[in-house]
Parts: C-alpha cells; sequence; structure tokens
C-alpha cells in the first residue's frame, strides 16, 4: 500500500522537501521517497500513526520516538486514513508476532512474579535484579510498543505485572520484603525465643530474617549484637539458606572468634568455625600457595611492636647523622607551629592553651612558654647547664614583691637570662615603640622589665636579654647563640645521648605510637611516600610534615628490611586478597558475617569485597557501633562503615549501593540516666549515625557523678568515691562490681591496696580500649584531665594521619569522643569522673555545663568556684590542713593569683555587688570593703612601719589601701596611699 502528496499542497506546506513526499507499506518496514528517513522499520514506530489536518491539507505523522517524526504534507485526508490504519494493523501484528516469540521469557516472569508474592528466600536486590532488569528490557523492546486495543484486556491484564514490575521494580521488592518478614517472624517465633537465654527483641529478630545483598546492624552498647550474629548464622543453616561451609564468619580477636563459634554450634548444632580476619588471610595464602610464610613477632604483640619502633629510631639515630638531626629537632620542637599570643585576647585563654601543650624541655624541665621551651631546648643541645627559673643570689629585701626569679642561670658563668614577651612595632613618626600581648598590662610589664635591669646592674651580674620580637623576626635563636657566645663554651650533645635522655622521660612514647599508627594505615592502604608527601604539601603541613616523612621514611625501610622473609598482619591481608582478587583463590563463601565492624580498616574491607564479587549472591552481615570505633590507631578506618551502602551494597532499579540497615536500639546494661547521656555525647559529632537507644531501666537520681581531685588528694577521693559505692545497694546474691578506666595504663592505682580496703566490691581496672565489651555495676573514669596524655587526649588525632586516611575527621576530638562514650556505657548504674578542679578536661566542662546531661558536680565545685580578676580563669577553694584554706588560680603557674576566705565564714569568697560594689560572701553574706586598685581583693587591718592600716589582702601582689581619710598610727590611709605601687608583671602570660 503506498500514499503519495499533492505535489502542490506538498510544496506550499514543505517548500524545501524537508519531508518524504510517498510513503509504501510493504511487509515490516515503510520506504519512504525524499525526506531524511528513506527506510522504516515497523518496531521503530512508538505510537500509532496520526492524521492532522493542517491549514493548506491534511498531513500523516508516524512517531518514531525520542521526539523523532516522519511526516508527509499534502495529502488527501480518506487516502491518509487508509493508510495509516493499514500501518496501525501491520504495527499491531508485527508486535503481537513478537510478543509471541517471547512466550518464554513472559512465562519465567510471570514464575518469578509469583514467587514475589510469598517468596521463600529473602527478596534480596541480587536476586529481584535479573528478574527486573529483563522485565525491564522485555517492556522497552514489546511491550511499551503494543496498543491494549489490539490485543485486548485479557492479554493486557495478563502483561499487567511484567509491566508493573518493569516499571516499579523497588515498589513490588519492597511489598515482597514485607511479606517475606511478616511469614519469616512468625514462623520462626519458637525459635527466636530460645535461641538465646532470653528470648530476642522484635530489633534483633528482623535483623536475623532480613538478608539484603548488604545489610549493617547498628548495634549500640549492651544491645546484644553477639546474640544476634549468633542467631544469624544459626538461621541461615537451619533455614535451608546456606550449608555450613558456605557460611564465613569473622572476628577482630582470637577469642571472640572462639567464644562465637562454641555458641553457633551450641544453637544450631553444627560446627561453624569463626575465623579472624589473619587467620582467614593466613589460610588463603597457605591454600594458594602450598605453604604459609613465617609471622613476625611483633604482629601478635603490640607492646613488642610499639617497643621495635622505638628500637629501629634509636639506631637510626645512632647511625644516621642527617636523619638523627631531624630526630632530635622533633623532640626539641624545633617543627611545631607555635601558637601566638597576640592572636589571644584573654590571659585565660593563653593560659589554657599553654597548659594543654605539657611544655616539657628536653632536660625535663615544664617551661612557661613556648619561646622559653626553645631556649631550654638549644641550650641542652649545645651542652650549655642551666637552672630553669632558679632564685636570685642576691636578697631583694623591702620591695614589696614575691622572690625574684630570672627565666634561666647558666651555671658555667652565672650569667642570667631574661626572655622579655615584647615586640617591636613603628610609630607613625617612623620612630619603635615596644607592645605585649593583648592582654597583659604593657605598662606595669616594662615597669617590670626596667626594674629586673636595674637589680642586676646594682648588684654587678651580667643579664642577657632575649625577645619575642626576635622569634617573629625567625631569628630568636641565632640571637640566644651570640648574646651567650661570649659567656660559655658550647658542647653539643650526641644526637644518641638526647634520645636516651628523652626517652627515659617517657616524651617518646608518644612519637612511637604515632609512628606505629602511620605505618599500620600506610601498609593497610597501599600507600607511597611520594603520595604521602604530595598530600602534605596540598594540606600545607609544613615543616613537621616534611620533617615527620623523613623519620618516617627511614623507619619504614629500617622495618621492612628486619622483616625480611616475615610478614606482619598488614602483608598478610594485602596479599590474601591479592589472590582472591586474581582469581586464584576460588571462594566457597555465599554469607559473609562480619563482627565489631565499626573496627574494619582498609585493607580488611577489600579482602571481604573481593570475596563477595566472586559470587553474585554472596551476602554481607555486618554488626557494629559506629560510635565505638575507637582502634583508628590499629588501622581502622570508620568511613567505611559510615560508606556501608557504597562500599558493600548491591544494584537494582539503576540504583547503587542497595543496602538494608537495622537499628537494634534497646541497651540490657546501662540506665536511662547513662545511656541517653551517652547517646546525647556522642552525637554531638554530626557525623556519627543516629541511632535509636532504649534504656535499660530508669534511675531516680543522677547516674553521673563528677569528683574533683587535687595533686595531693587523687588517692583520697578515689577512696572516698569507693566507700561511697560500696554503701549503695548491692546486686542480690553476690558483690558490686566496680570497673575503673583510664585512658592510658600508667594511671593504674596501686590495685592491691584498693581491693585491700574495699573488700565488699568486686574491683577491676582496665584501660578505656581494653574494656570494650565488658561491663560493670559501677564504672570509675580516672584522670579526665586537660593535659597532653589526659583525656581527651591531645597525641591521638594528630593531622599528620590524615596523609594515610581517605578522609580526615573534621570534627574536634572525634574519636576521643566515642572512647568518652565507650567508657560511660561500661555502667549498668552510675558513673564516676574523676576529675583535676584546676584542670578538668573539656569533656568534664561539657557534661557540665549542659543541663540535659543530668550530672551530679559536688556542691563546693558549684558554691566555691569563682573567676579569677586577674586572668579570667577560675578561682577554686582549696580546703587547709589544719587552719583555714584558700582559693588559688587554677592556672597556678602562670597567673598564681591567690585569695583568702572570707574571714567571717572562713569558706567563702567575698565578691563585688552592684551597684554599691560591696563585697558580699557567698556563703554567710558578711560585708567587706573593696579594694580600690584590683577587681578581687578587699580591704583587712594590716600593721605597718607607722602603725596600723587597711590594706588589700592580696598584699604583696596588690599593695591597694583604703582612700578614705581615716587615722591608722600616725599617718593617714590617704598619705599611705600615695606611696603604692602595683606589683610589676613577670614574664608574658604568668607572673
Amino acid at each position: 500500500m503506498k500514499l503519495v502528496s499533492r505535489p502542490l499542497q506538498a510544496f506550499l506546506s514543505d517548500p524545501f522537501r524537508k519531508h518524504p513526499r510517498a510513503l509504501a507499506l510493504q511487509d515490516d518496514t515503510i520506504a519512504g521517497s525524499g525526506g531524511a528517513h528513506a527506510r522504516i522499520h515497523l518496531s521503530e514506530i512508538a505510537a500509532s500513526p496520526v492524521v492532522q489536518r493542517g491549514r493548506v491539507s491534511p498531513r500523516l505523522i508516524l512517531d518514531l520516538g525520542n521526539q523523532s517524526f516522519v511526516i508527509i504534507p499534502g495529502i488527501q485526508e480518506a487516502p491518509a486514513k487508509a493508510f495509516a490504519q493499514a500501518v496501525e494493523t501491520a504495527w499491531s501484528g508485527y508486535n503481537l508476532a513478537q510478543l509471541s516469540k517471547e512466550n518464554g521469557a513472559i512465562a519465567s516472569l510471570m514464575t518469578a512474579i509469583e514467587g514475589l508474592k510469598a517468596p521463600a528466600r529473602y527478596p534480596a536486590a541480587c536476586l529481584v535484579a535479573p528478574a527486573a532488569s529483563q522485565a525491564a528490557d522485555l517492556d522497552a523492546r514489546v511491550l511499551k510498543k503494543l496498543k491494549p486495543a489490539a490485543l485486548g484486556e485479557e492479554t493486557m491484564a495478563r502483561l499487567a505485572p511484567i509491566t508493573e514490575l518493569a516499571r516499579n521494580p523497588e515498589q513490588l521488592r519492597d511489598a515482597a520484603i514485607a511479606a517475606f518478614v511478616d511469614q519469616q517472624l512468625t514462623d520462626w517465633k519458637e525459635f527466636f525465643d530460645t535461641v538465646e537465654s532470653m528470648p530476642l527483641t522484635p530489633e534483633q529478630r528482623l535483623s536475623v530474617v532480613v538478608d539484603e545483598d548488604a545489610t549493617l546492624v547498628l548495634a549500640g552498647a549492651g544491645s546484644g549484637k553477639t546474640s544476634v550474629i549468633t542467631a544469624k548464622a544459626a538461621y541461615l543453616v537451619k533455614a535451608g539458606i546456606r550449608q555450613p561451609h558456605e557460611l564465613l564468619l569473622l572476628a577482630f580477636a582470637k577469642d571472640a572468634a572462639t567464644e562465637m563459634s562454641e555458641r553457633i554450634e551450641a544453637r544450631c548444632g553444627v560446627p561453624i568455625m569463626a575465623r579472624t580476619f589473619h587467620a582467614l588471610a593466613y589460610e588463603i595464602i597457605g591454600t594458594v600457595e602450598g605453604e604459609k610464610p613465617p609471622l613476625a613477632p611483633t604482629a601478635t604483640d603490640d607492646k613488642a611492636f610499639l617497643q621495635l619502633i622505638k628500637d629501629i629510631l634509636r639506631d637510626i639515630v645512632s647511625r644516621m647523622a642527617d636523619i638523627a638531626g631531624t630526630v632530635v629537632g622533633w623532640f626539641a620542637g624545633f617543627f611545631e607551629d607555635i601558637p601566638n599570643a597576640w592572636d589571644y585576647d584573654s590571659a585565660h585563654k593563653w593560659y589554657s592553651e599553654v597548659e594543654s601543650r605539657n611544655l616539657r624541655s628536653l632536660k625535663g624541665d615544664t617551661v612557661a612558654s613556648f619561646e622559653e621551651l626553645m631556649i631550654a631546648n638549644w641550650l641542652y643541645l649545645n651542652g650549655i647547664a642551666y637552672e630553669y627559673e632558679p632564685t636570685y643570689e642576691h636578697k631583694l629585701g623591702g620591695t614589696g614583691r614575691r622572690a625574684y626569679t630570672p627565666d634561666f642561670r647558666l651555671t658555667e658563668s652565672g650569667v642570667y637570662l631574661e626572655h622579655f614577651g615584647v615586640r617591636k612595632t613603628t610609630r607613625k613618626d617612623g620612630s619603635e615603640e615596644l607592645t605585649t600581648a593583648p592582654f597583659i598590662d604593657r605598662d606595669a610589664y616594662l615597669e617590670s622589665m626596667a626594674w629586673k635591669r636595674q637589680v642586676h646592674a646594682e648588684h654587678e651580674t651580667i643579664l642577657i636579654e632575649t625577645y619575642s620580637w626576635e622569634n617573629e623576626d625567625g631569628r630568636l635563636l641565632e640571637a640566644l647563640a651570640e648574646k651567650v657566645a661570649p659567656h660559655v663554651t658550647h658542647r653539643p650533645r650526641p644526637a644518641l645521648e638526647i634520645y636516651d635522655s628523652v626517652t627515659s622521660l617517657g616524651v617518646v612514647d608518644g612519637f612511637t605510637s604515632l609512628i606505629a599508627t602511620f605505618l599500620r594505615h600506610f601498609k593497610n592502604g597501599g600507600y607511597h611516600l611520594d603520595d604521602c608527601e604530595t598530600k602534605a604539601a596540598t594540606l600545607k603541613m609544613g615543616k613537621r610534615g616534611e620533617a615527620f616523612l623523613k623519620i618516617f621514611g627511614a623507619v619504614y625501610r629500617e622495618y621492612q628490611d628486619r622483616l625480611g622473609e616475615r610478614i606482619d598482619f598488614e602483608d598478610m591481608v594485602n596479599r590474601a586478597t591479592a589472590l582472591v582478587e586474581s582469581g586464584r583463590y576460588d571462594s566457597p563463601f555465599r554469607h559473609i558475617l562480619v563482627d565489631e565492624f565499626q573496627d574494619i580498616s582498609t585493607g580488611r574491607a577489600r579482602l571481604i569485597q573481593a570475596l563477595k564479587n566472586q559470587h553474585a549472591e554472596a551476602s554481607i552481615f555486618a554488626v557494629g557501633d559506629d560510635w565505638q570505633s575507637i582502634y583508628r590507631f590499629a588501622g581502622s578506618d570508620i568511613h567505611i562503615m559510615r560508606d556501608f551502602g557504597r562500599e558493600f551494597g548491591g544494584v537494582f532499579a539503576a540504583h547503587s549501593g542497595v543496602h538494608r540497615t537495622v537499628d537494634l536500639g534497646r541497651t540490657f546494661r546501662s540506665v536511662d540516666k547513662i545511656a541517653l547521656a551517652a547517646r546525647r555525647f556522642v552525637l554531638c559529632n554530626p557525623a556519627q549515625i543516629t541511632k535509636t537507644v532504649v534504656p535499660a531501666g530508669e534511675a531516680e537520681h543522677p547516674a553521673i557523678r563528677i569528683a574533683w581531685t587535687r595533686r595531693e588528694s587523687g588517692d583520697q577521693v578515689l577512696n572516698e568515691t569507693l566507700k561511697a559505692l560500696a554503701a549503695e545497694p548491692a546486686p542480690p546474691g553476690r558483690k558490686a562490681t566496680v570497673l575503673l578506666l583510664g585512658r592510658y595504663r600508667f594511671i593504674e592505682p596501686d590495685m592491691h591496696n584498693l581491693r585491700r580496703r574495699h573488700s565488699n566490691l568486686t574491683i577491676t581496672f582496665k584501660t578505656i580500649h581494653a574494656s570494650k565489651g565488658l561491663e560493670a555495676d559501677h564504672v570509675i573514669l580516672l584522670g579526665a584531665d586537660s593535659a597532653r596524655m589526659g583525656f581527651p587526649s591531645m597525641i591521638v588525632d594528630d593531622p599528620l594521619l590524615a596523609l594515610v586516611s581517605p578522609e580526615a575527621e573534621p570534627f574536634a576530638n572525634a574519636e576521643e569522643r566515642r572512647v568518652m562514650y565507650v567508657a560511660m556505657t561500661r555502667a549498668r548504674s552510675t558513673v564516676t569522673i574523676l576529675a583535676s578542679e584546676a584542670r578538668p578536661s573539656t569533656f568534664v566542662t561539657e557534661l557540665m555545663k549542659d543541663p540535659a546531661y543530668d550530672v551530679a558536680t559536688p556542691r563546693e565545685a558549684q558554691e566555691r568556684t569563682h573567676t579569677c580578676g586577674q586572668c579570667g580563669g577560675r578561682l577554686l577553694f582549696l580546703p587547709g590542713g589544719e587552719g583555714p584554706g584558700w582559693y588559688r588560680c587554677e592556672h597556678i603557674k602562670h597567673c598564681g593569683n591567690r585569695m583568702p576566705p572570707c574571714p567571717a565564714c572562713g569558706t567563702g569568697l567575698p565578691v563585688r555587688k552592684e551597684p554599691k560594689g560591696e563585697k558580699i560572701c557567698g556563703e554567710c553574706e558578711a560585708v567587706q570593703e573593696p579594694c580600690p586598685e584590683c577587681t578581687d581583693g578587699w580591704l583587712v587591718e594590716r600593721k605597718g612601719r607607722y602603725g596600723t592600716f587597711l590594706g588589700c589582702v592580696r598584699f604583696p601582689d596588690c599593695t591597694g589601701k583604703s582612700k578614705k581619710e581615716r587615722q591608722v598610727g600616725k599617718r593617714t590611709s590617704g598619705e599611705l596611699d600615695a606611696g603604692k605601687r602595683q606589683r610589676p608583671l613577670g614574664k608574658p602570660g604568668r607572673r
């Protein structure tokens, strides 16, 4: 059949002959003469032909889909409609014929769809995807092109499930999942009731029957994760889903693997061996290569591994002069970015920064400033003997000052050295003036400098001066060398002597841990030094990054040389992964169950992926808690769990990363005031996965308590805390258990003495990392202080680790916050945190400030903590031995502000009350006359050379006197006031 356009009408409608002038239908094709489409197959037509009336004449339109059309203009309507009907009949007939060719595929799809109504297995993405893909292909090739009217209602109804699967596969799979889960929960109720000693919770049951390509079970602290993984393995075997040899159970610790194997065999009656990752890797290597390479002794002993790194460092220092200089410079702090006092707007903030760094010199002195640390270390490195802050050799009576202690005294020559925290600025007239940090009283400081110079001049002692402006110019040490040269003999210490000295001081330990962590990450991730150097430059790590990589490169090469033919765990996992990825190892595993998934590392994740990728239907079932990811130092990478779907998920309906997450939620351990507070605390980091927490019970009183410690009272406070816990009701039939936790092992108290004194308690000590998985009635957290090796520790989140990590965690103290969460959630009933009253950790401060945590704070901490008027820090009350106590600034070394208590009650502190400015005690409300010179002090009666007078209680730090005209002895207080003098400030940021 043929349709031809009329010449004149076609010309008027299409003068440029874009469209054909004739169409001829023959068999399965339509031939066109002229235009773009010379030949059109019926399979190309997307819709029924349309005859459309135009302004000049009718035209016929063939829709080819994707906005492509064939148009023949200038035709007569009747022949056009006849041609269109013929084309539609041929088109429908062609598609019906094509449909008949798909009878086998249609039957197969109908069987698959019918199976989804009452699935025998969980409709995982990998199981449903083939049918969904087949349906989508059939729909695109055939079904979408069929005209319902030509096929009839019965045929279209028969095909409807296939088109539904093709066009809404996710909806159909979700319905199938819901049906399967509901049925399994009913059918296996008795199993879930009896598989463990207690019936499984609804969340645990759901996690067992859910069986996606990748399933992540979020198991919070005390939520019964071991029960879930045990029940999952037993269910898979008993339900006939897997044979025992098709299951791979992975744990991180040998003990955990053994326990898991025993529990599963007891539950399902079939031996299923759980393995550690390293045991699996070793097994894979032995299977493929025929023998297992020898394992390095340090691979199984973290303590030995750290000692090896320390020994390698020492060996490098003794043999490689270039590296030795860098190592010594590292410990001397020459590569650190020194904070600038001029960037701080308050003395309190600056003192807190200085104290957090633990400024300890190579000699072992704790110094007061970063620049003093540079000076002290330079003197030590060059063999110049010195005393730090010695008492000046001449008595300075009648000055109204504290004893004069210069910064340094060079013992060989007796020369004194003062470092002054002043910088130079240029005035508008071109002259220079000295400036101090914003929080320093410039005039008083300059007066102090002048007084010190005068003292040395009067007593004919030699004074050398250094300045902050020299450090600003980058020549502090150069200037120091020039100034001391005439007075001392340089005897540079050998690098090995320095290394041994700092080792004895414990300074090397933190650096050793950093190198060990870096090394594990480095090998685990397959990094190269060039990659790290490039990344360090990109991240602008400067000279510190360069120095570290220089040292690490030497350590790594020596470490690899010492390994020889032996392998460590990183080598083991990497080699096994390569064997699986290459196909040399044929995996029998179809279900991979992983415990403690939050501890996964990059290398272990690659091994799991390689095993899963060998079989299309292989599944990953991971149980873990990202809130308890605390093993970054051992190579774990929290981002793998956070990106679980992207890392391990399947593909379905054009979506990748398909996975299922189940939140166990319910905790069987901690009461609400611990469980919910711990949840709130860890979720301050928005990167943590949000989880529901259902506490084990309710507490009537605050369950988290703060107890203050002081340098001399730590043992006493611990004993008092234990005594108080012993007085609380014990669990039926046993002693109450108390778990003492420390961030580091060195904080462990005398356990023998504690157990002897508190025999009615069961007391143990663990580091927080070693306590994972443990629980106790009560937890006592020791040493929650603000210090480099306090808690949070300031050495674990070193920015250098970003060089061997896929992504750094931007949240401050991210991992340490999780360590705190682990510590808190070991407790059933109470958590007591022992913290330095003078230097509490940021975590303690955070818990105390937010009422939502409902933390019990010592009453005296609330009533007897005041703001220091000198630096803005805290004034803390320190009880006296037999006499009255006193108030002392938390920044004892830098500020040194001390105040006596209220003379009326002996414990409170008079504070200024507006608008009268009176000093009123917070405890007894006694009124004191305020000092006219300082914000903290008040006036008391004193005796002087001329009789009694009213002077500040802070004398000699403040020499304020009453301005009132009042007869006091032979002179008035007004006359005395005229001669008063404020005590000059010492070095910048301290007195």
